[in-house]
């Protein structure tokens, strides 16, 4: 079965004239498989993902699939309001090369998602999915926090192979790590966290930083294997303010703007997300600038 280790970069979605830029997303991707990151993710928070029609979906996960075959791992987000479209896009994402599937709980009828119906929503798209699962926890975004408890009994079922926690909650972290399986892979969803979340023995990162800085958060879990903690706190630490302005500070449009910056691809969110001013632009510009500079 497919092991989930190392850092994943949760691609964004690049548009021209409000259409999936194909072209240009090909450009971007020369650049990510040709780095130290261990996968790609696609169709994530920072895809813009529930922004997509469903055709949108297909051509998506189609293009990047078919690019990073044979060269790194895919990690596609199902995540739909309803059982029955989760498992449909499963099985759409496996048949496009999908290696694993992202999956989100559904959130709109929030109040009804109790950790009963969650868990049941999870395991019955597990047992359907001819991937592995992999949890999504985004409560930011979501408003559902999927709990140390439901985590560690969903991490028993053979198809979830891990979970990409977003929560930043350190605490909940390191009580699912000790919890849950040896073999059910924790990956730290923010690189504001990543070595905290090494530390404490997580397998990874599905970080929005790691499309602009791919071969230095995979550095910092390299250094983390190695026992080289001291390195691995001064990289984190330098990496802190640049994840900030892409997460935080200036989300989808400070991420798109950034990979500008390094010479991609990054064009604008789809409305009604906005673009970085002017003004914002030259800030984050130093920010990266800095970031190059105390990384080499």
């Amino acid at each position: 079965m497919f092991k989930l280790h190392g850092i994943y970069a949760p691609i964004p979605t690049p548009f021209k004239d409000n259409k999936i830029a194909l072209d240009e997303l090909a450009g971007n991707m020369e650049f990510w498989l040709a780095s130290q990151l261990e996968g790609i993710v696609v169709m994530g928070s920072n895809g813009e993902f529930i922004m997509l029609s469903p055709e949108e979906k297909c051509q998506l996960i189609t293009a990047v699939c078919t690019q990073a075959k044979g060269k790194k791992p895919v990690v596609v987000g199902t995540g739909c309001e309803s059982t029955q479209e989760t498992i449909e896009f499963n099985h759409f994402a496996a048949g496009a090369g999908a290696d694993a599937a992202l999956v989100l709980s559904p959130n709109y009828f929030k109040k009804a998602m109790n950790d009963t119906v969650l868990k049941k929503f999870y395991l019955e798209v597990a047992e359907a999915s001819p991937i592995p699962i992999i949890l999504y926890n985004m409560p930011g975004n979501s408003g559902i926090n999927l709990s140390a408890k439901l985590v560690a009994e969903l991490a028993d079922h053979p198809n979830i192979i891990g979970i990409k926690d977003s929560g930043g909650n350190i605490v909940q972290i390191a009580e699912i790590i000790h919890s849950a399986p040896d073999d059910f892979a924790v990956f730290a969803g923010s690189a504001s966290f990543l070595f905290a979340s090494l530390a404490l023995g997580a397998a990874g990162g599905t970080l929005a930083l790691a499309n602009v800085f791919p071969n230095e958060c995979a550095r910092l879990q390299e250094l983390v294997d190695k026992g080289k903690f001291a390195e691995a706190k001064e990289l984190q630490l330098n990496l802190i303010e640049a994840n900030n302005a892409v997460t935080t500070r200036w989300g989808v449009g400070g991420l798109k703007a950034a990979l500008e910056l390094i010479g991609l691809y990054g064009g604008e969110p789809r409305k009604p997300l906005m673009p970085l001013g002017d003004e914002d632009r030259e800030l984050l510009a130093a920010i990266i600038k800095h970031t190059q500079e105390v990384c080499r």
